[in-house]
């Protein structure tokens, strides 16, 4: 922890590279763990598939209101202490998260690598929809198409634009630090590949990831780390 926080010191330039590991503190349950969205489901890989969403629109609303959204959910001191370090670094966040607690935390280099379920669009006239209206109802009251949130599903690309923002802060990196993830999902996991070469990479995790190249490994809770940095 302290080769960390050292780092953090000594850096101009930080990317955090943050999984669904930073938001189960706030309440957000992660994917794949026991406990996780998934545990028991025997399709969810299709219920939050661009093919549910097209062909049975009302059970894929129904899933992600059941299971997705938590307007209620707060930061915890992940996301704030991220959030805090703007004030005296270059720091840009790129989340596989789509609950928008990086934002609420305050931090405003976000790249949300998978878009966030804040962000919605009616899918026939294209306007721009509050999230508080989709919460309601998944009909467009202008024009009666389907509303959906700007998220990647299942079958579907990520935004070049998202790409683009996160392989420009990977170049101009000198500190990435890969927190709350596997780091196994491609091709968020591939985002390292273009990292500036001189950059330090750290990982916090609760259990051990592998890299194919030099990094530190901080096995622990990464509230009990960034409570320390």
């Amino acid at each position: 922890m302290n080769n960390l926080k050292e780092a953090i010191k000594k850096a101009d330039n930080i990317v955090f590279l943050t999984g669904a590991g930073v938001s189960v503190p706030s309440g957000i349950p992660d994917y794949r763990s026991k406990n996780g969205l998934y545990a028991g489901m025997s399709s969810p890989e299709y219920m939050l598939s661009h093919t549910c969403l097209t062909r049975e629109p009302e059970k894929f609303y129904q899933f992600v209101m059941e299971n997705m959204y938590y307007p209620d959910a707060v930061p915890n001191l992940i996301h704030t202490k991220m959030a805090e370090m703007e004030s005296k670094k270059n720091v840009t966040i790129i989340t596989q998260n789509i609950d928008g607690l990086h934002e609420k935390a305050g931090s405003k280099k976000v790249v949300n690598f998978h878009g966030s379920l804040y962000d919605c669009y009616c899918q026939k006239c294209g306007m721009s929809v509050p999230a508080e209206d989709y919460l309601k109802s998944d009909i467009h009251s202008e024009c009666s198409g389907i509303v959906r949130p700007d998220v990647v599903l299942y079958e579907e690309a990520i935004p070049e634009r998202a790409i683009d923002q996160s392989l420009e802060a990977m170049r101009q990196a000198d500190l990435i630090v890969i927190v709350g993830t596997s780091f196994r999902v491609s091709p968020f996991c591939n985002l390292t590949d273009y990292r500036n070469n001189k950059a330090r990479v750290f990982a916090v995790n609760k259990e051990r990831i592998s890299l194919p190249y030099p990094f530190e490994m901080i096995e622990n809770d990464a509230v009990k780390v960034f409570a320390e940095i």
